[in-house]
């Protein structure tokens, strides 16, 4: 077997969560991301009948039962996931009756997945069902997007609108638009359910005074929405008092939409 650390997958989930705390959108042990991993893609590093301990993981997921999902620790620092990986981050495989995570590799100081994994795998699945080529699912607490709901209507159409007009990128990157939730309480299956409702017509999900959520087919892709979109949301909030002289207009947008042949949330432009 291969030595894991040397794996392209998780030399890139290391240095994206590095750069996540370097951006300063991972405080103290703050946000979570998991990754479902392909088999084959593991088989060089781990022998998949070598379970090292079983943890429930309170609920069922079983139309995820039988996939590998590498997770982010509870508790633990993004800051010192490259120095000690295997004790702060996890590989495990979802059993077949999807209600315990079999662990193959990581949680090595006795930890386990992080708290939010019900809003995980809900997102999954729920993405999985849109998305056959989705793997990602990234939870994050950028400090202008939390600003934002401070000082924003929290209605979805008017959110998204005005991050599409902050920055002529926005509506490229995540045409589909951005959906929100108000503040509920965190590490609960019922904030899970609702990110997976969620998640049915859109990549990001944002919680309210809390954080955003978002899902894509790598950790490129996914990182790239929640940057684009927190760029929008540091252009808001330092504008927000100020009159505005011009804005991208919805003519403008649609313009963008024909020259990058995009799919806009429909009934979101006039």
């Amino acid at each position: 077997m291969k030595d894991i650390l040397t794996a392209p997958f998780l030399i890139d989930f290391v240095r994206t969560l590095t750069n996540m705390y370097r951006l300063g959108w991972d405080e103290r042990n703050g946000g979570n991301v998991s990754m479902i991993v392909d088999e084959e893609k593991l088989l060089p590093y781990l022998n998949p009948r070598k379970v090292l301990r079983e943890i429930p993981i309170g609920f069922a997921a079983p139309e995820l039962a039988g996939r590998y999902f590498l997770v982010t620790g509870t508790g633990k620092y993004f800051k010192n996931v490259q120095y000690d990986p295997a004790a702060n981050l996890g590989l495990f495989r979802l059993s077949k009756s999807g209600d315990t995570a079999e662990l193959l590799w990581g949680y090595s100081d006795g930890g386990q997945f992080t708290s939010e994994l019900p809003a995980h795998l809900m997102s999954h699945a729920a993405r999985l069902r849109v998305d056959p080529a989705h793997r990602i699912v990234m939870h994050t607490h950028p400090g202008n997007l939390l600003a934002m709901t401070f000082v924003h209507t929290l209605d979805e159409k008017e959110f998204t609108r005005t991050l599409w007009q902050m920055c002529t990128e926005c509506i490229v990157v995540f045409p589909d638009g951005v959906n929100v939730l108000p503040w509920m309480l965190c590490g609960t299956t019922s904030i899970g359910e609702a990110t997976a409702a969620k998640m049915a017509n859109a990549r990001l999900v944002v919680w309210s005074q809390h954080g955003i959520y978002g899902a894509g087919r790598d950790l490129d892709e996914t990182f790239g929405l929640i940057e684009t979109a927190e760029k929008g949301a540091e252009i808001y909030m330092k504008i927000a008092h100020l009159p505005r002289l011009a804005t991208i207009t919805d003519e403008q947008l649609h313009l963008l939409e024909g020259r990058f042949g995009l799919k806009v949330r429909e009934g979101y432009l006039d």
